[in-house]
């Protein structure tokens, strides 16, 4: 049996840069974060006594007996591309719902990939997981995403990632005094708009608008500079983070009419009433979860304003997707 664990993430700066239909232009660059919310998978040899080859759990049940049968997209690609064909469980848990904003997709393909590569024998680098889960992605599934929840599941920690125009990565540690860090964490708030969401159409129209969105873009680039030198610079109040955050969701929301809705713009107006300095809404857009900026002295009274959002507490992560279990 094995069982990995990948992080779920945040993402800050930059969102929107990292799709190849920008980044094999422009270059593409993100500042984010791994989350101490997790995706469990256990894969474990399937017994031959069962009438079934397949067994796969996450929000239903597949008994199949071959690959291509498996409903689930990830699931039958990655065992077709690992020539897994039989006598396989898998089974998935999350901390959070998916399709909600925090790259939950993706760390299911990076955190899959491991335990299958395990469940084979393989110890593969976070590099290789990473390249492998955009491949797998993008090519074989041909999912509209972009390149940065599966870099960000596999290496974990808090990162500047670049993506150039020949479709590579490369990332790097944000070298930030602790305290400031954990001041950062302290002003960060997480909550659940309860509404989870397929972004196709979301994604699919930026998609077909990025020539038209390429100012906005690159303007959404260069806040991944300008949040590092805050964050880096202790002599900067930290607040103008927060700024930024703001000015990052004003921009968002002109990239896509349907990224934002009624529900959200009216939660979001009611936390900047009551002392969020800014936020923005995690992932594609149309739900999910509400990132916002807020001193710690006013967020008690800042989430008794928003009585049908749910807070959701968080720290930062280190370890992107690891092996917890492994037993013969």
């Amino acid at each position: 049996m094995v069982i990995s664990r990948t992080p779920l993430r945040i993402s800050f700066f930059g969102g929107g840069t990292d799709y190849p239909g920008f980044y094999e232009e422009h270059g593409g660059e993100v500042l984010s974060t791994s989350i101490d919310k997790y995706l469990y998978i256990t894969v474990n040899k399937l017994n031959p006594f069962f009438d079934h080859r397949f067994h796969i759990g996450y929000s239903k049940s597949e008994l199949v007996n071959e690959v291509g049968e498996i409903q689930h997209p990830s699931v039958r690609c990655c065992l077709s591309h690992l020539k897994i064909l039989h006598g396989v469980e898998i089974f998935v848990m999350s901390d959070l719902p998916a399709r909600t904003g925090l790259g939950s997709s993706s760390a299911f393909t990076v955190g899959l990939l491991q335990s299958l590569h395990a469940f084979q024998h393989r110890l593969v680098s976070k590099d290789f997981l990473a390249r492998e889960a955009i491949h797998i992605e993008q090519n074989i599934i041909c999912e509209r995403v972009g390149s940065q929840d599966q870099v960000v599941a596999a290496f974990g920690g808090f990162n500047r990632i670049f993506f150039d125009r020949k479709s590579t990565f490369r990332v790097e540690p944000l070298p930030f005094d602790p305290e400031r860090k954990h001041a950062l964490n302290q002003h960060l708030m997480l909550f659940f708009t309860s509404i989870s969401r397929s972004t196709h159409e979301i994604v699919e129209e930026q998609c077909q608008k990025v020539q038209v969105n390429v100012p906005a873009l690159k303007q959404m680039r260069q806040q991944v500079t300008q949040g590092i030198q805050i964050l880096c610079d202790r002599t900067r109040d930290l607040r103008e983070f927060g700024e930024l955050l703001h000015e990052a969701w004003t921009l968002k929301r002109s990239l896509s009419s349907r990224v934002s809705n009624t529900f959200i713009d009216d939660a979001y107006a009611r936390a900047r009433e009551k002392g969020a300095i800014g936020g923005k809404l995690l992932g594609a857009g149309g739900g999910g979860f509400l990132l916002l900026f807020v001193s710690p002295e006013k967020q008690e009274e800042l989430i008794a304003s928003i009585p049908g959002l749910l807070h959701v507490p968080f720290e930062f992560e280190e370890d992107g997707t690891r092996l917890i279990h492994f037993s013969k």
